[in-house]
């Protein structure tokens, strides 16, 4: 018995050993992998510095983590904008556990190298890149190359003087019901906790008004085909499970919770909605009076050969980012100018002076002053350079090339870099708003940057660059400084502060962003104060 029990001891050691060794072997090869993994990388990249992460930014697990010293979630370029481009303004992000290297970049110049567009570009939009854009349909913001210029060549009709009137005219009629149905005619002072609640609704029923044609109000919104949720309750629930739809599994989709049958309702709702706008608007085609966006997109659809028409589903996907990026760009870039505006009470000043100037109290805007209100577009620009909604463009090498990057700032020319087949290049749009090398004091907000430049200016980045820029900027500058000059002229706006709370210190609570398509500020607390 004695022996047997020595003889078994003797196995299991030896089983452990055996098993500590094979464990210690995969572990070395692991790791040995990594290393191979990060070296390969490193040298994809040109062996440029920067982050070398276990995740890719824009993938999983990635993006459901937060930031932190060791991950890089897809918010890494607001979190560190402060560091990540102190020394290069061009860097790698280089994963060692999942996803590919990446070029990062914040230099405005290799940037517009890669935005260039046309035939012969080399670079082009991956299709994993653009699968937030996708859930509803191909559309504008997604297509690339032949694509891109047939959903383009429908698109670009719509937006025009003829719309951009309608966008003025609708935002001063709104602005009046906004006053009146909140009750701040009869008050001296307002506050709200969280003024998107005010520029989220706006902007919605703008777009509604302008882009669909709806006989909105402010106490009406616009209901689903069914007659249930409101259009903004819906958008509100596809916004807040956007990206559970996006990356999460179809079978968490089935489970039995409330929050996701209620996401399926929301989604259900509006994939009716939109469709149902489709149809109604193919049966008004000969409608002259029409002169929304989305009638006459659907009606410039109808005119071409049936080569060049959009299916359904685009026309949809189409609906899709009218509604969701054109009303949610505008409403955070509102509140951001709002909160900005309270903190800077110099710039506000300014600002007032500006619009009692041209305006005057004894009439309100109309459509021609918009030029001459300059000093009230340059605080929604600075405001939206600092929170750019646009925060990044994800290209892909289609060839071997060479990007001429400038040197390091400080010292004059350019050298090239070698951009191998399949390199993933990311401009960084906010690197690029807050580089020095393109803003003095990049980290405040200065509106007078703006001041004399032409408003259609290519100085101005943060709609993007290249011939792929946001082709609603004049929709969103006309309804902010529409919206901006009625509530600036009548109200002046001051932070909401907390108990004890100092202004820098509602600043720093306050002026942070959040990241779901696009990036934005976070809730804006204010007061509106009645000017005497």
């Amino acid at each position: 018995m004695s022996f047997l029990n020595v003889f078994l001891s003797s196995q299991t050691e030896q089983n452990n050993i055996s098993f500590s060794k094979v464990l210690a072997a995969l572990v070395a090869v692991l790791v040995v992998s990594r290393i191979w993994t990060v070296v390969r990388g490193i040298r994809a990249v040109n062996h440029l510095p920067g982050l070398r992460p276990p995740f890719s930014p824009f993938g999983l697990p990635a993006v459901l983590l937060p930031t932190t010293w060791w991950n890089t979630s897809q918010d890494v370029h607001w979190a560190r904008r402060s560091e990540l481009y102190t020394d290069d303004e061009t860097i790698s992000i280089v994963p060692f556990l999942v996803g590919g290297p990446m070029i990062w970049t914040s230099n405005l110049n290799v940037a517009r190298q890669i935005a260039s567009g046309g035939n012969r570009t080399p670079f082009f939009k991956p299709r994993w890149s653009a699968r937030a854009l996708l859930l509803w349909g191909m559309n504008l913001f997604a297509a690339e190359e032949d694509v891109w210029r047939k959903h383009r060549r429908v698109m670009g009709p719509a937006f025009n003087n003829e719309l951009y009137r309608l966008v003025w005219n609708e935002t001063l009629k709104t602005y009046r019901e906004m006053v009146a149905s909140e009750g701040w005619e009869e008050k001296g002072s307002a506050s709200v906790s969280a003024v998107q609640g005010l520029t989220f609704k706006l902007a919605l029923i703008l777009i509604g008004k302008c882009a669909f044609g709806f006989p909105l109000s402010w106490n009406d919104p616009p209901r689903t085909s069914d007659g249930g949720m409101s259009i903004q309750e819906t958008m509100q629930i596809v916004t807040e499970t956007y990206m559970l739809r996006v990356f999460a599994p179809k079978w968490v989709l089935s489970l039995p919770l409330k929050s996701i049958r209620k996401s399926n309702a929301a989604y259900e709702s509006m994939a009716l909605f939109m469709k149902n706008q489709v149809d109604s608007r193919k049966v008004e085609i000969q409608d002259e009076s029409r002169k929304d966006a989305f009638s006459l997109l659907v009606k410039a659809n109808e005119q071409e050969e049936s080569k060049n028409k959009l299916s359904d589903d685009e026309l949809i996907g189409n609906i899709f980012i009218m509604l969701f990026a054109g009303h949610e760009t505008t409403a955070h870039t509102l509140a951001a100018t709002l909160g900005f505006l309270a903190l800077n009470q110099d710039a506000q000043d300014e600002v007032f002076e500006q619009i009692e100037e041209v305006v005057g109290f004894d009439r309100d805007p109309e459509f021609e002053d918009y030029n001459n209100l300059n000093k009230v577009l340059a605080a929604f620009f600075e405001a939206l350079r600092l929170f750019p909604s646009g925060h990044v463009m994800i290209r892909q090498a289609s060839e071997d090339t060479a990007l001429q990057v400038p040197n390091p700032r400080g010292q004059e020319g350019t050298h090239s870099m070698v951009i191998l087949k399949d390199q993933v290049v990311v401009v960084d749009m906010v690197g690029v708003q807050y580089n020095p090398r393109y803003y003095d004091d990049p980290v405040s907000y200065k509106p007078s940057r703006w001041h004399g430049v032409k408003m259609d200016s290519e100085e101005f980045t943060a709609f993007s660059v290249g011939p792929r820029a946001c082709i609603g900027r004049k929709f969103a500058s006309t309804e902010a400084v529409c919206f901006l000059s009625m509530l600036l002229r009548d109200w002046k706006v001051v932070p909401k502060l907390n108990k004890g709370e100092s202004e820098e210190e509602w600043k720093a609570r306050v002026l942070d962003a959040k990241i779901v398509l696009t990036l934005g500020v976070r809730d804006v607390p204010v007061t509106f104060v009645k000017r005497k």
